[in-house]
C-alpha cells in the first residue's frame, strides 16, 4: 500500500491501518520511533537485518516524515520478511514533491505499478487485481522438515554429497537456500558426521542455518557460531580468512572433510579454488538476485575452475519460494523498484557495430528505464556487493561521471568516476594527522592519512569507482578503451591523479598495470567483504601528477618489503610478485651474485644471503618474469613462508627437497638475469 502525502497525513493514516486490527507480528521502520505507538516495534533503517529470518504480517516505512528519506537496503531487506497475505505500508512525499533523481523514479514507477494499492489523502484506497494465488500457502514439499520441493531436493544433495563432485546451489532471496543448509548439517549429524565446517562472507548469513538446527537437534548446544551434537558432532562457522590459513596450515580439509560455502559469490574465487582442493565434499550456495548483490559474477568466475578441477560438478537451483506463492506481487514490485533483478543484455551474434562512449548526465539517466537497467545489471555482475543504496548513490551522489561504451542497440560497458582532493594545505594536513575525516574521498584521504603524503589531498584525483564489461564482450579491449577514454576526458578537466581502489588478486592487477596504473597503497588487512587486501593504483596525467605519482611509488616501494615480512606475511605471492615487479631494482654487486652462487651451487644457507636474494627477486619481476617458481621463491625471502608451505605448494617432502627445489630456482633465475650488464 502507497501514501503519498505531505506533512503528518500519511503517518495518520498509517498508524489507523496499524490500529484497525491486532497484527500478529508488525514493525515500524522509520528513524526515530512515532510518538502515537511507542518504541515496542519500532525499528530504525539502520538495523534492518536485525529483521532477517523473521516474519511479518503488516510493516509500516516511512520514507515521508522529516529527516527519514528512503532507505533502499533496509526496504529491500524487509520486504522479504513479510510472509503471504501481509500488508507493507510505503510512506512517501507526493510525487511532485521530491528533488531527488532516485526518489523521482521511484514514485514514478509505484504511480505504473499494478500491484500497489494507491491511497492518497482525502481518497478510499484503490484496491488492485491481486490474483489468488498470490495469498496461496507454498505447497506440500513431501518432507516434514522442508518448506517447498526445492529445498528437500536441495537437502536430498546436500546430504548425499560425494567425493570430488561439489553442488554449485543458486536461488533468489526468499527459497530458503540457508535453511536447506542447516537442515542438511542437522541429518548429517543425525547420521554420524563428526564434523561440518560452514563459512560465508560474515556470521550473520548463516543465522537461519543455526536456527535450523538448533530446533531439528534440540538437545545440542549453540555456543556462538559453533553447534555441538549431544552425540558428539560439531558444526562450526569460520570466517573465510581463516579458513583459508587453517587449510594452508593443514589444520582445515583432508580425507572425510565437508564445508558448505554460503554466498560463494562473495567470496575470492582464489579462495574458493584453495577449498575445492582441500575438501573432497564441498558445497556452494549464492543468491542469484537479492538485497545484498546478485551471484551472477560467481556463475561466471567460477564456473571453469569447477569443469577444470572438478568435471562431475554438479548444479541446482530453488525457484519456489518459502514465504510466498510463486507470482507474488510485492517481490515483482520490490525487483523493479530496486533493480533486484538487473542484469546485462543478452547481446547478438558480433557484429562490428561501432560503439560510442557516451557521457550520462543523471537526470537523462534516471529518465531513461532500459539504459538504467542495462547499466546497473552490468555494474552487478561485475561485482557481488551491489546494493540497491548503489542505485541510490548512482543517481543521486554529488560528483559522479558516469560513461557508457554502447552501439545502437545495447550499453556493453560503463564506468563510474568521482572527483576528490583539492583541498587547502590546512585541512590536507589536519587529515594526515587524523584530525579530521573526509567522506567522499576515498583515496585522497587514504593517501593523505596512511600514505603520509598531504599534496594527494590538495591535488585533483578522479577515481574510477566502479568500471564493468558485458560478460560476452569480455578479451575484447573494451575495458581498456573506457578507462583510455576516461584518462584523456580526465586529462581534458585539468585532473592530476586518475586512481582506483580494488580487491587485490593477479588478473584484476595485472589489466591494470597494463594499462600504466601503479601501486600507492595496500591494505593491511583483509577486507570482509572480499577476502582480500585492497591495493590502491594510480596514472599520472600531467606535469604535477607525474610528480605526485613518482612520490607515492617511491615512498611504497620502500615500505613495501618490510610489510610483506609482518603484516603482508600472508599475501598472495603472485600478488606480491606483481607489487615488486613496479620498483627500480639495483644492480647486483659481485659479492652479491657471489654470494647468490654460493647458495645455488654449494651449500651456504639460504637465509644468510637472503638480501641479495631478494635484490635478484626484484630484477627478475621487473624484468617481466610471472613464473609460479619466482612467486614461490618472493614467498620464502620476503614473506617468511614456512618449510610446509613450501613443501605443499610445489609437492616437496621434507626440508632437504625444499631446499634442493630452492637452490635450483635460484640458479636458473641467477643464470637468466636479464638485467645483469
Amino acid at each position: 500500500m502507497w501514501l503519498a502525502s505531505a506533512g503528518e497525513s500519511a503517518r495518520d493514516q498509517a498508524v489507523a491501518l496499524w490500529r484497525v486490527r491486532d497484527w500478529h507480528s508488525s514493525c515500524w521502520v522509520s528513524p526515530s520511533p512515532p510518538d502515537v505507538l511507542g518504541e515496542e516495534r519500532w525499528l530504525p533503517p539502520g538495523k534492518a537485518r536485525t529483521h532477517l529470518g523473521r516474519e511479518h504480517d503488516l510493516i509500516v516505512f516511512d520514507a515521508a516524515s522529516a529527516g527519514a528519506g528512503f532507505d533502499a537496503d533496509a526496504f529491500g531487506a524487509l520486504s522479504g520478511t513479510l510472509r503471504a497475505g501481509g500488508l507493507l505500508v510505503l510512506m512517501t512525499p507526493p510525487p511532485d514533491a521530491s528533488p531527488s533523481r532516485y526518489m523521482a523514479r521511484l514514485l514514478w514507477r509505484l504511480s505504473r505499478a499494478a500491484e500497489v494499492v494507491r491511497w492518497f489523502p482525502g481518497k478510499p484506497p484503490l484496491l488492485p487485481r491481486v490474483s489468488a494465488c498470490a495469498l496461496e500457502a507454498v505447497g506440500d514439499s513431501g518432507d516434514a522438515d522442508c518448506l517447498t520441493p526445492d529445498q528437500a531436493e536441495a537437502v536430498r544433495r546436500l546430504v548425499g554429497l560425494r567425493r570430488r563432485r561439489p553442488l554449485v546451489l543458486t536461488a533468489d532471496r526468499g527459497r530458503g537456500k540457508t535453511a536447506a543448509l542447516g537442515i542438511a548439517c542437522a541429518r548429517l549429524m543425525a547420521s554420524g558426521q563428526e564434523e561440518v565446517w560452514v563459512t560465508a562472507p560474515r556470521p550473520q548469513a548463516v543465522t537461519a542455518l543455526f536456527e535450523r538446527l538448533e530446533a531439528l537437534r534440540p538437545y545440542g548446544q549453540r555456543q556462538g557460531n559453533r553447534f555441538v551434537d549431544a552425540q558428539g558432532g560439531r558444526v562450526e562457522f569460520i570466517a573465510p580468512d581463516e579458513l583459508g590459513l587453517k587449510v594452508e596450515r593443514g589444520e582445515a580439509g583432508g580425507q572425510g572433510s565437508r564445508l558448505l560455502v554460503d554466498e560463494a559469490a562473495a567470496i575470492p574465487a582464489a579462495m574458493l579454488g584453495q577449498w575445492l582442493t582441500a575438501f573432497p565434499r564441498i558445497a556452494f550456495a549464492t543468491t542469484v538476485h537479492g538485497y545484498e548483490g546478485s551471484g551472477r559474477g560467481f556463475a561466471l568466475r567460477f564456473r571453469k575452475r569447477l569443469e577444470r578441477a572438478t568435471p562431475d560438478w554438479r548444479e541446482f537451483h530453488l525457484a519456489a519460494p518459502v514465504r510466498w506463492a510463486e507470482g507474488d506481487p510485492l517481490e515483482r514490485l520490490a525487483s523493479d523498484l530496486l533493480l533486484l533483478d538487473a542484469e546485462p543484455s543478452p547481446l547478438p551474434p558480433r557484429v562490428a557495430a561501432p560503439l560510442e562512449a557516451v557521457r550520462w548526465s543523471r537526470a537523462a539517466l534516471a529518465a531513461d528505464e532500459a539504459t538504467l537497467r542495462e547499466v546497473f545489471g552490468l555494474l552487478v555482475q561485475a561485482h557481488y556487493r551491489t546494493t540497491p543504496a548503489d542505485l541510490q548513490r548512482l543517481l543521486d551522489e554529488p560528483g559522479l561521471g558516469i560513461t557508457t561504451l554502447a552501439d545502437h542497440t545495447h550499453t556493453q560497458a560503463v564506468a563510474v568516476c568521482a572527483d576528490e582532493g583539492g583541498f587547502a594545505p590546512e585541512l590536507a594536513e589536519r587529515v594526515a594527522r587524523g584530525e579530521r575525516r573526509l567522506p567522499g574521498h576515498l583515496l585522497a584521504q587514504s593517501l593523505a592519512a596512511h600514505g603520509g603524503s598531504r599534496e594527494a589531498l590538495m591535488a585533483r584525483l578522479r577515481r574510477v569507482q566502479r568500471i564493468a564489461v558485458n560478460p560476452q564482450r569480455r578479451r575484447e579491449g573494451l575495458g581498456r578503451r573506457l578507462l583510455e577514454h576516461e584518462r584523456e576526458a580526465a586529462r581534458e578537466a585539468g585532473i592530476d591523479l586518475l586512481g582506483a581502489s580494488f580487491g587485490a588478486e593477479p588478473e584484476l592487477l595485472a589489466f591494470w598495470q597494463a594499462l600504466g596504473f601503479r601501486a600507492v597503497r595496500l591494505g593491511l588487512s583483509r577486507e570482509t567483504s572480499t577476502g582480500e587486501y585492497a591495493v590502491m593504483v594510480v596514472a599520472p596525467l600531467g606535469p604535477k601528477g607525474e610528480l605526485l605519482a613518482e612520490s607515492l611509488v617511491e615512498r611504497f616501494q620502500r615500505l613495501l618489503p618490510v610489510l610483506l615480512a609482518f603484516e603482508l606475511a600472508d599475501l598472495d605471492p603472485e600478488v606480491a610478485l606483481a607489487l615488486l615487479a613496479e620498483g627500480r631494482p639495483s644492480r647486483l654487486s659481485d659479492a652479491e651474485r657471489g654470494d647468490i652462487a654460493d647458495m645455488a651451487h654449494g651449500r651456504r644457507e639460504p637465509a644468510l644471503v637472503r638480501p641479495a636474494l631478494q635484490g635478484l627477486v626484484r630484477r627478475a619481476a621487473a624484468a617481466g618474469s610471472r613464473e609460479p617458481e619466482l612467486a614461490w621463491l618472493a614467498a620464502w625471502a620476503f614473506q617468511g613462508r614456512d618449510t610446509a608451505w613450501l613443501a605443499a605448494r610445489f609437492g616437496a617432502k621434507g626440508r632437504r627437497q625444499v631446499m634442493d627445489r630452492l637452490r635450483d630456482v635460484v640458479a636458473r633465475f641467477l643464470g637468466d638475469d636479464p638485467l645483469m650488464p
